[in-house]
């Protein structure tokens, strides 16, 4: 036998484990891609809606002299923007109005609405279908059509222009949208527990209050904070009943007021946003499992 067939014949050592480490960083590399490749949509997406608040939030602590440059990053930190802007003569007044309206304005649309919605769902009577699609067709309406009658009749007739409770009244009325919403949502729940109710003696009131109402909580949750964003972020009320009275002015409307008087000093500019922000962002940060919840299960049933 010759030296070439023995050296053929004879393994070489070390190479199954050689096989099994290639095979091993195959197996690493092809996960790592996979992972980027599911999640860079995610990624892309969280750095598009990210990024304009992290700019916000740093143009705040800058200088007057460093926010106008093509500077990203602070050379120092002004934390003192934030107290210059709070202490803005109206700013404090701004956000009063701003808490009063949303609050408010949250509290008086569920009230109302939560009636009218558990009536159209459980209730049987002539009509209420119509009555329903009568609801739904006025979230078809802009408000934009019906301002004028009805600033003539909040301002001529009722002389409450130049202040908030054109826009707070008529939510004691109910909302469409979250009569909807709220509808959804009970059309979920069995008939047997109302039904169970009633035997034991409860009315419809009471049966509402203790034994609907806790369930449902997921769906009052989520409509109002609907509510309250709205509320909250709202300019196009406040401009045209409040603008007549900066006592009355909320902080959508006053931030704009507040942006022309400072035109030139984008840090005071960005702080005084970030300072409207921060609530709304904070309100959805701690209540935003709820809010899906809600949204989630208003939409199971039509």
């Amino acid at each position: 036998m010759t030296q070439a067939t023995l050296d053929r014949d004879i393994p070489v050592r070390g190479s199954g484990a050689d096989v099994d480490a290639r095979a091993r960083r195959t197996a690493q590399r092809r996960r790592a891609l996979h992972w980027i490749a599911v999640h860079a949509l995610g990624i892309a997406a969280a750095a598009f809606f990210v990024l304009p608040f992290v700019f916000v939030f740093l143009t705040a602590v800058m200088s007057d002299n460093q926010a106008l440059t093509r500077d990203l990053w602070p050379h120092t930190w002004q934390w003192s923007n934030f107290r210059t802007v709070w202490d803005t003569p109206g700013f404090l007044t701004w956000w009063r109005n701003t808490l009063l309206y949303a609050v408010g304005g949250t509290v008086l649309t569920v009230v109302s609405s939560l009636p009218v919605a558990y009536a159209l769902a459980k209730f049987r009577f002539r009509g209420r279908n119509v009555i329903m699609m009568l609801v739904i067709s006025t979230m078809m309406l802009p408000p934009q059509v019906i301002i004028i009658p009805m600033y003539l009749f909040w301002a001529k007739q009722l002389h409450l222009d130049g202040s908030l409770w054109p826009l707070i009244i008529p939510m004691a009325f109910g909302d469409a949208f979250t009569i909807f919403l709220l509808r959804q949502f009970l059309l979920t729940i069995p008939r047997e527990y109302t039904e169970a109710a009633k035997v034991d003696g409860c009315g419809e009131v009471r049966t509402l209050l203790t034994v609907i109402l806790p369930m449902i909580r997921p769906a009052i949750a989520a409509v109002a904070l609907f509510q309250f964003f709205y509320c909250w972020n709202d300019y196009f009320g406040p401009q045209i009943y409040a603008s007549s009275n900066p006592a009355a002015w909320t902080l959508s409307y006053g931030l704009e007021s507040f942006k022309g008087a400072h035109h030139t000093n984008w840090n005071l500019t960005m702080a005084a946003t970030v300072l409207v922000m921060a609530p709304v962002i904070m309100v959805f940060f701690f209540a935003q499992k709820a809010f899906i919840e809600g949204v989630t299960l208003t939409g199971v049933k039509g």
